[in-house]
């Protein structure tokens, strides 16, 4: 899977929502289904095979985050009506964690171009 495909635009939110397969059918519904809830709103794309079952939703602002993702109502067997928080095995902020990577990168790179210059300075050391 990746990131790129899904956080492009600046000003979009990309989530990875992992569930477990017991979990969903003990609510008798499926990541198909859930998936068409937030389809309708949002840009999704849903994994299944031999891993979890994984849903990545790309919502339109940064005014949504994980927390009220999380408190969206998600319909499953017998018309219930459960948080997706409490269905999810995980809710992960790729958008979130791209920055956290790429700010983490850019300190790196400056610590390497620092020590570099520092070699630098003691192999031709100023008179």
């Amino acid at each position: 899977m990746s990131l790129t495909s899904f956080a492009k635009n600046d000003d979009t939110r990309t989530f990875m929502v992992i569930f477990k397969q017991k979990e969903l059918k003990s609510l008798n519904t499926n990541i198909k289904n859930i998936e068409n809830q937030f389809s309708s709103t949002f840009k999704t794309k849903s994994y299944t095979g031999n891993s979890d079952l994984t849903l990545v939703i790309e919502v339109p602002t940064q005014n949504i985050d994980k927390c009220i993702l999380g408190d969206f109502l998600v319909e499953v067997g017998n018309d219930k009506e459960i948080k997706l928080q409490d269905i999810a095995f995980r809710v992960f902020d790729i958008t979130e964690g791209k920055e956290e990577l790429e700010s983490f990168i850019s300190e790196y790179e400056e610590l390497q171009q620092q020590k570099k210059n520092n070699k630098t300075a003691k192999l031709h050391p100023i008179p």
